[in-house]
């Protein structure tokens, strides 16, 4: 660890502590009129943007490092990448809880992933899943479980497949495919399975989201002369064509994903209201809504994922096109291919580009330090996104090539709460206060209205005309440590759809 990712995330929120004083917790007043100095109580309004990483645990690309570590390894690690999230000033991590038809969880429907153990259905003694979600709670941070709807058997898998696995419960559903296993889209049995996964999750664990990325229908395997070898769907095909189906069959693996996406989207609604579903499709979008210059392949073709449609019916919250290309790379140039995105986005839902940071901490070859921090400020400049997604954690974690010293100390200098979402609805958090506990430190609670997921907080020395205000993002715990004497604290809680409650400001 960095000394600068190891430095204490609150800076100021924990300096020296004033006396302490005894009993229970004392509510501090809040700030009589004029006690601001000349800079006033009233701070800037609150930063805003998603800031999150994904957490792959297919292939063990961030978490566990490696098949087969003890338990306390596993969890030493957790809290490590946590740790260091918020060090950076991260404010959501999306988390692979299903790579292959498997688990990183506890779960009655399918195996454990053989990226923990080393083989599949064999778990550890704890459920991952719900110490991701308790760690990053605690923190502050946003935890979204990303599931594989299709995918069977990655290339990389070594163990044999559980008894449990669908490969052998319902094979008639899995296709081979390459060197690959392949849920089938075509079954609507395997559909009706992929959303029981989904009802399960949504009802068992307190998730802030639902996220699937761009494996729909299978990236093209090809032969020896070069050609792509059609996906072998034939037995789904033909009993849909038997039954008197009349699209065409580019049409109908479109379609097979299209309900899904949008079943998936009714049930998050309809279990977790306040739960947000995000995709993260290939970053290239159909062919003729490209830009002039842009080429490249086409999802909508080749993967049968529509993802205009998607956004037209609104049947996703936040979009993470994978934008895994440079700035000067002309065929798929990053701002071109941002702004052609936005353009495509009839309800306005969020568009947070996932970044392909482990490129920018690489090897010599990789891209210059200074290419992620750009396209955060393109995607900063007018008409902004509001937020990005880094792929991942892995580069950040290890500060490749001091790629987290320059987000720390540039792009994320400051803590930002994610962007409302204000198509849904949530109960609102009720006033802050301030308590001093018996041993001398600060706490806010919010004691009315919906639980605060945290709380935002501005500070600043108050007799200072020009003291900076600076803003922080403090844990549903409340805890603020100490402040010394003539602080000026403006604080609000936020509840699950980062929607700020009344904001309340008080001088210690």
């Amino acid at each position: 660890m960095t000394a600068a990712l190891a430095a204490p995330v609150l800076g100021p929120l924990t300096a020296a502590l004033p006396g302490c004083s005894t009993g229970g917790p004392q509510a501090l007043p809040e700030a009589p009129a004029g006690s601001g100095g000349s800079g006033g109580l009233t701070p800037p309004p609150v930063p805003r943007e998603f800031r999150a990483a994904w957490v792959a645990t297919v292939a063990n690309i961030d978490w566990p490092s490696r098949r087969g570590l003890s338990d306390a390894a596993q969890i030493a690690e957790i809290h490590a990448i946590l740790d260091n999230a918020r060090a950076l000033r991260l404010n959501a991590i999306v988390l692979q809880v299903r790579t292959s038809a498997d688990a990183l969880y506890r779960s009655e429907l399918e195996p454990w992933s053989e990226y923990l153990s080393g083989v599949q259905g064999q778990g550890p003694g704890y459920d991952p899943l719900a110490l991701w979600i308790a760690q990053a709670h605690a923190r502050g941070i946003e935890l979204h479980a990303w599931l594989n709807p299709y995918r069977a058997k990655q290339s990389g898998a070594k163990s044999v497949a559980a008894a449990t696995h669908l490969s052998r419960t319902r094979p008639e559903w899995v296709r081979k495919y390459g060197d690959q296993l392949w849920i089938d889209p075509g079954e609507a049995g395997a559909a009706e399975h992929t959303l029981a996964v989904c009802r399960d999750l949504l009802t068992r664990y307190e998730l802030d989201g639902l996220h699937i990325d761009d494996y729909f229908y299978p990236y093209p395997v090809q032969d020896a002369a070069k050609q792509d070898i059609d996906f072998p769907d034939d037995p789904s095909w033909l009993r849909y064509v038997r039954g008197g189906g009349a699209l065409s069959r580019a049409d109908w693996r479109r379609d097979n994903v299209d309900q899904l996406v949008r079943r998936m989207y009714d049930l998050v609604r309809e279990l977790r209201p306040t739960a947000r579903v995000g995709i993260s499709p290939f970053g290239l979008p159909r062919p003729d809504l490209r830009p002039a210059g842009i080429t490249g392949f086409s999802q909508y073709d080749k993967l049968y994922a529509h993802v205009e449609h998607w956004m037209a019916m609104g049947w996703l919250d936040y979009l993470a096109p994978q934008l895994y290309w440079p700035r000067a790379q002309k065929p798929q140039a990053f701002e071109p291919l941002l702004r052609a995105w936005q353009g495509v986005n009839p309800l306005g839902r969020p568009i947070w580009p996932g970044l392909f940071t482990s490129r920018a901490g690489t090897e010599a070859d990789g891209w210059p330090l200074d290419e992620i921090p750009a396209q955060i400020e393109i995607m900063r400049s007018a008409p902004a996104t509001g937020g990005h997604l880094h792929f991942s954690m892995v580069a950040l974690l290890k500060n490749r090539r001091g790629i987290a010293d320059a987000l720390r100390a540039g792009a994320y200098v400051e803590s930002a709460l994610p962007p409302e979402t204000p198509w849904l609805s949530a109960l609102a958090c009720g006033p802050v206060m301030l308590e001093r506990l018996a041993d001398g430190r600060l706490r806010l609670v919010a004691r009315e209205g919906a639980p605060a997921r945290v709380f935002a907080v501005w500070h600043r020395e108050a007799r200072s005309a020009d003291a900076p205000w600076q803003f922080e993002l403090i844990g549903p715990s409340g805890d603020l440590g100490g402040l010394p004497a003539g602080s000026l604290v403006s604080a609000s809680a936020v509840n699950a759809i980062n929607q700020e409650g009344p904001r309340k400001t008080f001088v210690i």
